[in-house]
């Protein structure tokens, strides 16, 4: 109980220590806050948006090349250096590291027409009547009503959709993801109407019960708002890889309750619709705009401070993720200006913006470009970092992952909280020295979250062990428009794109600039990194049984002082040697097994589209590791098993990765990690150290 008092102290003094700071500038000199906070703005990142936000933006696709080329005709006007649309063929068969290369995919038609069945009968417009052609009022025409048009709004048509054209019944199958949920429904020939993703439902309902099509009103990831707005449209995808290619459309829940009501047992009611589809995968490429603003130091400048987003998602995708994209845009434009005229020494190292298509472009880019995975020391990534009151948006800058320790999100924090001192001080008091509150813009305290690392887009990659690149993370959750027709710019908050502007640009920039002549800074030494992680690691040591509370501590302290290491080693400092494993001995138990992850293939297991692990495990044969389904008190069975193989560094033992995952989302099991393991060796991407 000691131990808690002491933790619980450092919790007062970190508040305190933020409280005694005030409103001075963190890292910078005053002079660079304030350039910085007057020259970005938030209605140039939103007029940005607005043009990115008219594409509908997949992998590979027309739509994404527009936006591409969009990205790329602004960096150009900004003045970057090294302006590139890169390429790298995307077929199916090629593999970057862990990504399976998926086709590209677009689409021209994509229309769902409701047509009647068991209405009036269909006849002619004329009849004869006593010998003469007459105008015929007793019928009427057919009943039809269009469901939904690609031409209209793109998310209706599901990605990886095939050429169809298509009249058939629609029956519900619920559900549709167990074969019990077809029991006594014959669906041969024709469209099922499921709650399910679609390519969660398309091997069973076409390739075993022989469906036609797939309508779907899956729904979005939960939240305190699900179902409170039923006209939204979650965007859909079918498996890339299934063998049995087909179409799907999304409807509203709306919709798809009206359509259940109208098929429901003892109505004698039907549906017919007829489906027409005009797209399908085709050999493309993947895309990823570059560019940079080199590094003024001779030696440094072949290091980079790399600026990351993804450009892809469905038409609108203004927050997801348009906002992350045109917000690094705006850093660039920022910098570049500033540095050009003199208002911004040059920084020591290049500072490079990377445009890609979420955690598939990225794997692939550093795996066909291992010199960028070599150059780049520290990321700053936007995924989602512009919504507004609307959207219930909560903005987050998140820590990595415990397996990286790293003195980067400190950086970050030290800005954001700057911005949430002096955004709720003008909110508070109508006065601020740094509002950052865009013309446009509202102007509500920007309230960001120091949050533990979540998984979900391409921090995950950088920050996997095959890399190692330390990244900082900028997002929004929740969202209740995520992935659907009404994640519109008219949601978008200019001055929530400035103030994550503002965090992002002071942080790269003061990275960039980092060298072994910078003078030690306060709000990075052990201590204060020590106050700030002191929170969570008080709320975990309370949940855990007393046998594991001791660890759990050892657990966090290695954590700060391996950030503290990487703070020495960032500026150029040589890196202490790692202990080597200890050799087995011929009695070895489980906890003293020892693996270290392979060179090859490399990327995070899970990625877009593809999933390595089941795919080569399949092959190998073998049951499902029980991890991959295992929930702990803060993290389930995807985190757990990322942070086993990072953790796989041939110095760490079993028991010593099993302490350390079960510090970061909960006690589990050592058999259960040993056993993920010893799977993970049978496909080759770990090998026990001997």
């Amino acid at each position: 109980m000691r131990r808690l008092l002491v933790v619980a102290m450092l919790i007062g003094s970190g508040l305190a220590a933020g409280s005694a700071r005030g409103q001075k500038p963190p890292l910078l000199p005053e002079k660079d806050v304030a350039a910085l906070a007057n020259e970005l703005s938030g209605e140039t990142a939103k007029r940005n948006l607005e043009g990115i936000a008219r594409f509908h933006r997949q992998r590979g696709s027309q739509g994404f090349h527009s936006a591409a080329e969009l990205v790329a005709e602004r960096a150009r006007a900004y003045g970057l250096s090294d302006v590139a649309i890169l390429q790298f063929p995307a077929d199916g068969k090629i593999f970057y590291g862990t990504q399976r290369s998926r086709p590209a995919w677009d689409a021209e038609v994509g229309e769902l027409t409701e047509i009647n069945l068991g209405g009036p009968p269909v006849c002619d417009k004329e009849k004869i009547e006593n010998g003469k052609i007459v105008l015929n009022t007793e019928c009427e025409p057919p009943y039809e009503q269009k469901i939904a048009s690609y031409a209209a709004e793109p998310v209706v048509l599901a990605e990886d959709s095939e050429s169809a054209d298509v009249k058939a019944e629609l029956v519900d199958v619920g559900d549709g993801t167990k074969e019990s949920d077809y029991a006594g429904k014959n669906v041969k020939g024709k469209i099922v109407l499921v709650s399910a993703q679609p390519g969660a439902v398309q091997d069973l309902a076409v390739g075993k019960f022989g469906a036609v099509g797939i309508v779907s009103y899956a729904q979005n990831q939960k939240t305190a708002w699900s179902g409170d707005d039923q006209n939204l449209i979650r965007w859909g995808h079918l498996e890339t890889f299934s063998e049995h290619k087909t179409f799907a459309f999304m409807v509203s829940l709306k919709r798809a309750r009206a359509m259940k009501e109208w098929l429901a047992p003892g109505k004698n009611h039907g549906i017919r619709l007829h489906a027409v589809v005009k797209a399908g995968q085709h050999v493309g490429n993947y895309e990823v705009v570059s560019a940079t603003i080199p590094g003024a130091d001779p030696k440094l400048k072949e290091e980079e401070v790399a600026f990351s987003c993804h450009l892809d998602h469905q038409r609108p995708g203004a927050n997801d993720n348009a906002s992350g994209c045109v917000t690094i845009l705006e850093v660039a434009r920022t910098l570049q200006k500033l540095i050009s005229a003199g208002k911004l020494a040059r920084p020591a190292r290049t500072i490079r913006f990377i445009w890609p298509p979420e955690i598939e472009g990225t794997v692939t880019l550093l795996n066909a470009r291992p010199e960028f995975a070599k150059q780049i020391k520290a990321v700053v990534h936007m995924d989602m970092v512009g919504g507004g009151p609307e959207t219930k948006a909560m903005f987050h800058v998140t820590r990595g992952p415990m397996s990286l320790p790293n003195f980067v999100h400190d950086v970050a924090w030290a800005f954001a909280e700057f911005v949430n001192e002096e955004s709720y001080k003008f909110a508070a008091t109508g006065t601020a020295k740094y509002p950052f509150v865009a013309p446009e813009g509202g102007k509500e305290p920007l309230r960001a979250e120091y949050s533990a690392y979540t998984m979900g887009s391409d921090h995950d990659v950088y920050q996997d062990s095959s890399f190692g690149i330390p990244a900082i993370y900028l997002n929004d959750w929740p969202d209740r428009y995520i992935h659907t027709n009404f994640d519109t710019a008219a949601n978008i908050d200019p001055t929530k794109l400035k103030r994550a502007a503002f965090i992002g640009a002071a942080s790269g920039y003061f990275l960039a600039g980092l060298t072994a002549k910078s003078e030690p800074q306060m709000v990075l030494s052990s201590e204060m990194r020590a106050m700030r992680l002191s929170a969570q690691m008080t709320g975990h040591i309370l949940q855990v049984e007393p046998a594991e509370q001791q660890t759990l501590n050892g657990i966090f302290t290695s954590y700060i002082s391996g950030a503290d290491e990487s703070l020495q080693v960032f500026p150029g400092a040589s890196k202490a040697v790692p202990s080597q494993a200890k050799k087995p001995s011929n009695k070895q138990n489980i906890s003293e097994l020892v693996f270290k992850r392979s060179a090859t293939p490399k990327g995070p297991l899970a990625v877009f589209g593809y999933d390595y692990f089941a795919d080569h495990a399949k092959a190998a044969g073998g049951a499902t590791p029980k991890l991959l389904s295992y929930e702990g008190l803060w993290g389930a069975g995807e985190e757990y098993a990322y942070e086993v193989l990072n953790f796989a560094d041939g110095k760490r033992n079993a028991q010593e990765i099993r302490d350390a995952v079960s510090a970061e989302y909960g006690p589990v099991p050592l058999e259960m990690v040993v056993e993920y393991l010893r799977a993970l060796e049978k496909i080759g991407v770990v090998e026990q150290v001997k």
